[in-house]
C-alpha cells in the first residue's frame, strides 16, 4: 500500500476530487496548508502599503491506495491539477505498513 500526498492550488481541488472519483478513489483527506517552493511567495498591496506574502495557501490531498494503482492515481491528480504555471504543486508517494479500520477491525487492503 502507498500513501499519495498531493499539494495543489486551492481552486483545483474540485477538479482533482472528480478525477479521483472517476479513478475509483472514494476516500481522501483534505487539509488547508500554506507553503512555497520556487515561486518564493509574492508581493501584494493593501491600503497603499506593499507587503510580501511568503507562504501561499495550498490544499494537501492524502489518499492511500494499492501499490498497483499508484501510477494511475498520480496521473489523474497531475492532469487535473495542472495549470502550466509556477506553483501547480507536488505529489509525494510513501510506503504504508499497516491500515486498520477502527469500526470493523479490518486491516490493510480490506481497510482502504
Amino acid at each position: 500500500m502507498k500513501k499519495i500526498e498531493a499539494v495543489i492550488k486551492p481552486f483545483k481541488l474540485e477538479d482533482v476530487k472528480e478525477a479521483l472519483l472517476k479513478y475509483g478513489i472514494t476516500g481522501m483527506t483534505i487539509t488547508e496548508v500554506k507553503g512555497y517552493g520556487r515561486q518564493q511567495g509574492h508581493t501584494e498591496f493593501y491600503r497603499g502599503a506593499e507587503y510580501v506574502v511568503e507562504f501561499l495557501p495550498k490544499i494537501k490531498i492524502e489518499v492511500v491506495v494499492r501499490a498497483e494503482d499508484v501510477d494511475g492515481v498520480i496521473k489523474a491528480i497531475a492532469q487535473a491539477a495542472r495549470t502550466g504555471k509556477i506553483g501547480d504543486g507536488k505529489i509525494f508517494v510513501s510506503n504504508i505498513e499497516k491500515v486498520v479500520r477502527i469500526r470493523t477491525g479490518e486491516t490493510d487492503e480490506e481497510a482502504i
